[in-house]
């Protein structure tokens, strides 16, 4: 792995460790044995840092999109809740529930980029639900957009909350909407 990568994977994991501004280039600097002036090379300004995190992050959406997208509707949303259980198991939130708690303090172009990762993320599984909706696998009375939107927001939360209540929740959590989407209403 190059040092740029490495700094951006060290940077991920302070973020959604400890969220985008509590972390620092001296924390960067520590944990990767390297020194400041390193990653001011490779990133002159935080924002540069974070939105390379988001492309990152964009860049192994795509491709997990595009891996799954000849597989069934509900293999495609196992896939979707797959991000997720990574986060759970190395007891991490998800880039997107991170940075969307510090919105209103990161810079404009991080901003940007984060919504566009959002608005990735609410398409696929916009999409999933359609097609599951179409082949008769999802059945929901709400507008596809709505339903995905309850679907993340319930992810974003669940990857939280179990830090405060048990891990077992997390796929009681993704069983429960698993079953309300295949079971006719």
């Amino acid at each position: 792995m190059s040092t740029r990568e490495t700094i951006i994977e060290q940077a991920d994991y302070l973020i959604r460790d400890k969220g985008y501004n509590a972390f620092s280039y001296y924390d960067l600097s520590k944990a990767i044995g390297i020194k400041n002036a390193s990653i001011h090379y490779h990133f002159p300004s935080k924002s540069d840092l974070g939105i390379a995190v988001v492309q990152k992050h964009l860049q192994g959406l795509a491709e997990l999109r595009q891996e799954k997208k000849d597989l069934s509707p509900l293999e495609q949303l196992e896939a979707f809740f797959s991000i997720y259980t990574k986060a759970q198991s190395n007891q991490k939130i998800c880039l997107v529930g991170a940075l969307a708690t510090d919105f209103h303090t990161i810079e404009e172009n991080v901003q940007t980029h984060l919504k566009v990762l959002a608005d990735q993320v609410l398409n696929w599984v916009t999409e999933i639900l359609v097609l599951g909706q179409q082949q008769g696998v999802f059945h929901f009375s709400i507008e596809p957009r709505t339903k995905a939107m309850l679907i993340i927001s319930n992810m974003l939360a669940i990857v939280q909350l179990i830090r405060l209540t048990q891990i077992e929740d997390f796929e009681r959590v993704k069983a429960a909407i698993i079953f309300e989407l295949t079971n006719p209403q």
